[in-house]
């Protein structure tokens, strides 16, 4: 299969300086691109700024959300499959500055405006392909899961919770489209990897 992925965190920037972000490493989606060349699959890997080597794969650097999504849902048409591991910055600033503004004691009102929908974006033209989604969740957690599993048009999502965002290790649930909840698991990354290389694989072979 040829899978494409992504990783890490995207950067909404302010001015050419200043940016809105999040704490992920994209040690999830590296350990996913990992996992799936090692288990033979083609992958495409679209990775926001992260600090990690990449893998051995078909490598491409975005920084923003529309960034992202513009090259998720241009190559997804060669792609069998979509690991949707990225944490997307959810808003960015409507205005971005050519220069830095200089610091003021005065307050600053920074108006935002929502970031594209990648994962939604594939799951409405994924057709016989599968999408495989992310919910980073803390209050009300399955719930709000299962939500944008079906919101999103994913055939599976993988929750984990917030504490595992800079940790070596995560506990995930994975929940396939009309399915009962699987049973939670606390892993290191690289072998939540290959659990998520795993489950496409399962799921691509319903298909055939």
């Amino acid at each position: 299969m040829r899978i494409l992925i992504t990783a890490g965190p995207t950067r909404e920037h302010f001015d050419p300086v200043r940016f809105i972000s999040n704490g992920s490493t994209g040690q999830m989606g590296y350990a996913i691109a990992a996992a799936a060349a090692q288990r033979g699959h083609e992958v495409v890997l679209i990775t926001g700024p992260t600090q990690i080597t990449p893998p051995q794969v078909d490598l491409v650097r975005v920084t923003t959300a529309q960034q992202m999504y513009h090259e998720a849902t241009t190559r997804f048409a060669e792609c069998d499959a979509a690991i949707m591991a990225a944490a997307v910055t959810d808003w960015r600033p409507k205005v971005r500055h050519a220069s830095k503004p200089p610091k003021s004691e005065s307050e600053l009102t920074v108006e935002l405006e929502p970031t594209p929908d990648i994962c939604a974006a594939l799951g409405k033209v994924k057709d016989h392909r599968i999408v495989i989604g992310f919910a980073l969740q803390d209050v009300d957690a399955h719930r709000k899961a299962e939500e944008k599993l079906r919101a999103k048009g994913c055939n599976a999502i993988v929750m984990n919770r917030i504490e595992a965002m800079q940790s070596a290790a995560s506990t995930i649930e994975i929940k396939v489209e009309g399915q009962p909840w699987r049973e939670a698991v606390t892993l290191d990354k690289t072998q939540s990897g290959r659990v998520i290389v795993e489950l496409v694989e399962e799921l691509s072979a319903y298909r055939k």
